[in-house]
């Protein structure tokens, strides 16, 4: 059987500054037709690179040469997450922001109030001697604190909270990726080059860009990093099931009124949560991550408790 290998020059850029070239570089490729996007993905994993910007090619070419062993060539379901089936987590990672009376997070949307429906004087005169209760009533919008979207939220015809399944928020193997540092505000689709398509697939990719710290301030909604098109596109074609970011969007809020991630994301039935937080205390690879909403009929937009599972001591990332 013939086998090909690409010959490129590359001009790699990552996200948080810096580059690195190559000339005349040859990899394995798995057939003629894979293309320059197919080529920088399995040039990226090759590398073993991380917060790639972006990949260009001043000169691509395909042969039919004999393999070399390229790592990335080979996506078979042995390179999947080796955290499925593993000893229950040590520990577990509060990734949600509190909610109080009068938080703003974000701007436009009435922050919520709590009032007492019974005090618990009152309750005295209801219940026996000694036995008393306090009941109050949460008045919000579904986009407070840290919340979960679900197609409803975009789409007329979308599934609602209540019909999504537990088995799609649940104990989901997270694909971190840790881009505090990086210099653009979009996240490009090449700085998921580094994670294979059996990582990504059925996974909660989680966008840890270090916005939260602004949580509750002004500053929190200005100039906030997002998920670019290209990216939300690359995510849905890999199949995950969640993508999460500790930022006030998931889209580019300061480009006008197009929101492509979380259309293509909503459409493809991909859960969205946003307003993360504490991503910095996860692994790379290797926990799990929850956020589960109430059922809740005919709504779109849920404050979630997300966490997450660490892995073991001595498990690795």
């Amino acid at each position: 059987m013939t086998e090909y290998r690409a010959v490129v020059d590359a001009e790699i850029a990552f996200v948080n500054g810096g580059g690195l070239s190559a000339r005349g570089f040859r990899l394995d490729v798995p057939g003629p037709d894979i293309g320059e996007a197919g080529v920088a993905e399995l040039l990226v994993r090759h590398l073993g690179l991380a917060l790639v910007g972006s990949v260009e090619f001043p000169s691509f070419e395909i042969v039919a040469e004999p393999h070399k062993g390229s790592r990335g060539v080979a996506t078979d379901a042995s390179t999947g997450d080796s955290a499925a089936g593993a000893a229950p987590a040590s520990r577990l990672v509060d990734l949600s922001h509190p909610i109080r009376a009068g938080l703003v997070t974000y701007p436009g949307i009435p922050a919520p109030s709590i009032a007492p429906h019974l005090t618990r004087a009152a309750s005295r005169a209801v219940y026996a001697p000694g036995t008393e209760f306090a009941i109050d009533v949460l008045t919000m919008a579904g986009n407070t604190g840290t919340y979960l979207d679900s197609p409803y939220h975009r789409y007329a015809d979308g599934g609602d909270l209540a019909s999504l399944e537990l088995d799609s928020l649940v104990g989901l193997p997270a694909q971190v990726l840790h881009l505090a540092d990086a210099a653009a505000r979009g996240i490009p689709a090449e700085v998921f080059f580094e994670r294979t398509a059996a990582e990504l697939a059925g996974a909660a990719v989680l966008l840890h860009t270090g916005w939260s710290r602004r949580f509750g301030t002004p500053e929190y909604a200005v100039g906030a990093p997002f998920l670019s098109a290209a990216g939300a596109q690359f995510l849905v074609d890999a199949g995950v099931a969640l993508v999460g970011i500790d930022s006030l969007n998931i889209d580019d809020t300061e480009g006008g009124g197009e929101r492509p991630a979380h259309s293509l994301l909503l459409a493809a039935g991909i859960h969205v949560v946003e307003h993360l937080t504490a991503l910095e205390r996860l692994p790379a690879r290797g926990a799990r991550f929850t956020a589960v909403p109430p059922r809740v009929e005919g709504f779109g937009t849920f404050p979630v408790r997300a966490f997450a599972e660490l892995p073991p001591p001595g498990a690795g990332s």
